[in-house]
């Protein structure tokens, strides 16, 4: 494929006039970093790839995460206010055969391995492994989950460190005091960015109507509000961070993340999902996140701003993920199949979880899916042959005047 093609698809995808394109040239140069990140910035290639007449499409719907790889999995504090590790990003979920988040996952592994720079690891092994937890925890037919007691490994570490975390001193880090005792959330570079003040406004009345209809209405006051600048593949859409009053001022405020809600990448797949009954896209994402996760995060709510929606969430200190590529991870071998092994658990049940339920599969089909290990190997096939796609494509976009 030439450049010119491979800039022109990408181009026209991220052509929104909605879209901030000084972030959006961020997103660009994110993406021709590597082709890890690469893919993670466009998952509409994925999918305009796909093919329409792979044996893979034959597997039983389910609900899935739709942008499924390595990094969006992580812990947060479920609305229970205990802490779990699972997927984490619902932006592109919809009803499509389950075969698709196990094959863009193992996709992500082939090509994150690549950027692992502590030992050599096995793509093969790990992938394998990842699909045989996987189809294990289908043909088991009960979804569990994944918290501190029953964590391993990487993820074990992970929710130890998060569960030390402080609401007082996140805040501290995130909207430092002033000297009228006061918090504003800090201005970093690459982080946040001040909103204009028509801005600060829209997002405060929309804030405002939602507290109306809310048990605590002053937890809602908002104290400030700035642009958050995070994730890749949907930078340059609009994305706030919000200070508001919570249960008091200072230490007990509360930060909450909105982020801008678009169609799904899988719009080639619209019949799959033509019953989906929702007035807009926050509404998607939030049912299907509720479905899939063993308990919602905190604060999880639709909003409103200006006709646009959001989804709102809170923005929490647990908050953290498992970054591969991280210099500070002691990497080796078996800690990365202890991963792969739950992660393809925490798949599997969020595919039993969300059986059965306004068009998928029921958890007997999924079971009768995981007797047939046939799926294996044109998975394994496929995404290795993809992975190799997405290396050819990140260098031609690496050419792009973008």
């Amino acid at each position: 494929m030439s450049n010119a093609e491979i800039c022109q698809r990408i181009q026209k995808f991220n052509s929104n006039p909605e879209r901030d394109q000084e972030l959006l040239q961020l997103k660009y140069k994110k993406m021709k970093e590597n082709p890890f990140v690469f893919l993670r910035g466009s998952c509409h290639l994925f999918y305009e790839d796909w093919p329409s007449n792979s044996p893979l499409n034959q597997a039983p719907l389910s609900w899935i995460c739709g942008d499924l790889h390595l990094e969006n999995f992580g812990s947060y504090k479920g609305d229970n206010r205990l802490t779990y590790f699972d997927v984490n990003d619902f932006d592109e979920s919809v009803l499509a055969p389950c075969t698709f988040d196990v094959t863009r996952l193992i996709t992500s592994l082939f090509l994150a391995v690549d950027e692992i720079k502590s030992f050599s690891a096995d793509p093969l092994a790990l992938a394998t492994l990842f699909l045989n937890s996987y189809t294990t925890g289908l043909g088991n037919g009960k979804a569990r989950w994944i918290e501190r007691d029953t964590a391993e490994g990487l993820v074990e570490v992970l929710l130890n460190e998060v569960q030390d975390k402080k609401r007082a001193k996140f805040l501290d880090k995130k909207a430092p005091v002033n000297n009228e005792n006061v918090r504003k959330i800090e201005i970093k570079q690459d982080k946040t960015r001040p909103v204009t003040s028509s801005t600060f406004n829209d997002v405060k009345t929309a804030l405002q109507k939602f507290a109306e209809s809310q048990e605590n209405p002053d937890f809602f006051n908002v104290i400030d509000i700035v642009w958050r600048i995070a994730g890749t593949g949907s930078l340059g859409l609009k994305r706030y961070l919000v200070l508001v009053e919570g249960k008091g001022s200072a230490d007990d405020n509360y930060l909450l993340d909105l982020k801008q809600s678009i169609p799904p990448s899988l719009t080639r797949f619209i019949s799959y999902f033509s019953q989906s009954r929702w007035n807009n896209e926050s509404q998607r994402i939030i049912a299907n996140q509720k479905k899939m996760q063993a308990i919602a995060p905190a604060l999880l709510h639709s909003l409103e701003i200006n006709g646009e929606f959001f989804v709102m969430r809170e923005y929490q200190p647990t908050e953290d993920k498992i970054d591969l590529t991280s210099s500070d991870l002691n990497l080796d071998q078996q800690s990365l199949e202890k991963l792969m092994t739950t992660l393809g658990n925490i798949v599997a049940w969020s595919h039993l979880r969300s059986s059965g339920r306004n068009g998928s599969a029921n958890a007997e089909a999924l079971v009768d899916f995981a007797q047939d290990n046939w799926w294996h190997q044109e998975i394994l096939n496929y995404a290795d042959s993809y992975s190799q796609t997405v290396r050819a494509d990140h260098q031609q976009f690496q050419q792009c005047s973008v």
